[in-house]
């Protein structure tokens, strides 16, 4: 975080932890650069607040706003690496998708390009087959002529 009142900037890092009491008990832990509180602050529970006169309040509002402050950032990141999955969950999903649609469509192009060739192979066969027995019946057709 850079601060300036001139035309130099001021670099802080701050660092700690605000543990919130209420009727569910729980802990924000900053680890990085961003987190900010208030200079000075540091809450165990939100009962040891001293709201005792107006300088107190204002610093204990301050505090739990640096604190949900915290916590509104750390759910923004949280939402977005959730949105990140989201999106390479669908990516694979689709790709997924893709790819058995592309086997389907190869294994149905083999079986008609191998049924194709079957089909040609058996014409074949039979046209091979009828010639021979024309090249068979020559000769018998020569003998019945001459006898």
């Amino acid at each position: 975080m850079s601060l300036t009142a001139d035309t130099t900037p001021d670099n802080i890092i701050v660092g700690g932890y605000i543990t919130l009491d209420s009727d569910k008990s729980f802990s924000v832990n900053p680890t990085g650069t961003n987190a900010f509180t208030s200079t000075g602050s540091t809450l165990i529970q939100v009962a040891q607040l001293d709201i005792t006169d107006f300088e107190k309040a204002s610093q204990a509002l301050k505090t739990v706003d640096a604190a949900l402050n915290l916590i509104n950032s750390q759910r923004s990141a949280f939402g977005a690496v959730q949105s990140r999955f989201e999106a390479t969950i669908n990516n694979l999903q689709t790709t997924s998708e893709n790819l058995s649609a592309s086997r389907s469509r190869i294994r149905d192009a083999d079986f008609a390009a191998e049924t194709a060739n079957l089909t040609r192979t058996q014409i074949l066969q039979q046209a091979g087959t009828a010639m021979l027995a024309q090249a068979n019946s020559l000769p018998q057709q020569v003998l019945q002529l001459l006898g």
